[in-house]
């Protein structure tokens, strides 16, 4: 398996994880989770947003999940955020669209872990490239990326 630098990362700081691979054609969270044979709600998506001030924040939710925009801002003490446009992903994090790793960004950026990820033992995350997971304890991966855990996901008929 090739190794990607979001697995060079984790072993440098000697971090345990698991990598797992799936078809890189499949661009949906909860395909991912069925063909990994994971969970959906211990495979996480990250998402990127953004202030009109321009500030940016990374946002860890399980693939099963949606982001809800006034949690996540309240969560980082702002008045609202945005998702990134698409284009400005790879500039800002070094990453593309479906292959985005909270691990290893560009620049460091403020990151918080939907808080069911301490549910679980191990999450699964993007390795930093399509086709590439890794699956690690939660609470390494928001010390590795100084991450706080906070309610982040929508709930059913929530207004």
């Amino acid at each position: 398996m090739e190794k990607t630098n979001v697995m060079r990362l984790l072993e440098q700081k000697k971090i345990p994880y698991t990598p797992y691979t799936y078809e890189p054609a499949v661009t949906d969270g909860l395909s991912v989770a069925r063909q990994i044979g994971k969970s959906p709600d211990e495979v996480f998506k990250t998402l990127v947003t953004a202030t009109g001030a321009g500030a940016h924040f990374v946002f860890v939710i399980p693939v099963s999940a949606s982001l809800d925009l006034k949690k996540a801002a309240k969560a980082v003490g702002v008045k609202a955020v945005a998702m990134l446009k698409q284009k400005d992903l790879l500039p800002l994090t070094g990453y593309v669209h479906g292959g985005c790793s909270p691990i290893g960004m560009k620049k460091p950026l403020t990151t918080v872990i939907d808080e069911t990820a301490l549910l679980f033992d191990t999450i699964i995350v993007s390795a930093g490239k399509v086709g590439y997971q890794v699956g690690l304890d939660p609470h390494q991966l928001a010390a590795l990326t100084g991450a706080a855990f906070a309610d982040l996901m929508t709930t059913e008929g929530e207004i």
